[in-house]
């Protein structure tokens, strides 16, 4: 039996863990450093990333909106972990809400930062289930593979969440089709998913509508048309 390494929390095996696909929406997106501030002006970096949570938000609520129940989060700094913290908001008010967290090998957090690992933690401990995809628990990413190592241990949790979801939601940078987000959106397309996206175009069209004001882009973002 394998445990987390930073929670502690008992591991399941993709085979028995219990899953709903038709009520699972997939998450997918880009990790926070990888977020360019708007204008590419670090000045706007926080105000940003904060336009980019929010509209995470609203498409998380818009699945909800429409039916769907059980969330995927792919244990990953950046979009991963906002979605899977906002998903345990709305659970404390809805208990049939369900998050189920995708860890791609045991030890995929040794590179976070303290703060990252410490968020990890209460996702992990509030989550319905925590699924090890790779149980190898030696095994780590290497661009290459090798003695215990493996590139394809990423690919592997996204592929797994899009077979096992009915939709998907992507923050994606479309100049970046090549990432691993883009490799997801990909797959779930080839798949007849229900793939629903924004990335930084659309969060800067929001920003510059509202002349930068957080008040009004907050409004912007929540009046957004449920697209899905």
């Amino acid at each position: 039996m394998l445990v987390s390494l930073d929670s502690g929390i008992v591991l399941e095996s993709p085979d028995t863990a219990f899953i709903r696909p038709e009520r699972t929406v997939c998450i997918t997106g880009h990790r926070e450093k990888s977020i360019v501030p708007f204008l590419d002006d670090p000045e706007y970096i926080h105000l940003t990333r904060s336009a980019v949570r929010l509209m995470l938000y609203r498409y998380i609520d818009m699945a909800l909106e429409k039916g769907y129940t059980d969330f995927f989060s792919g244990l990953a700094d950046g979009t991963d972990l906002w979605a899977a913290e906002y998903i345990l908001i709305k659970k404390h008010k809805d208990p049939n809400i369900r998050l189920i967290g995708a860890m791609p090998f045991l030890k995929h957090s040794r590179f976070f930062s303290n703060e990252s690992r410490s968020r990890l933690c209460d996702v992990e401990k509030g989550a319905d289930c925590l699924i090890l995809i790779n149980s190898d628990p030696n095994i780590v990413y290497g661009k290459t593979s090798g003695l215990g190592k493996s590139p394809d241990l990423y690919k592997d949790r996204n592929y797994f969440m899009v077979d096992n979801s009915a939709a998907v939601l992507a923050f994606f940078d479309e100049r970046n089709p090549r990432s691993g987000t883009g490799q997801t959106v990909g797959y779930a397309l080839r798949k007849g998913r229900n793939v629903r996206s924004f990335g930084l175009s659309d969060v800067y069209d929001v920003m510059n509508r509202a002349r930068l004001d957080w008040k009004a882009i907050s409004t912007l973002i929540r009046e957004t048309e449920n697209v899905f």
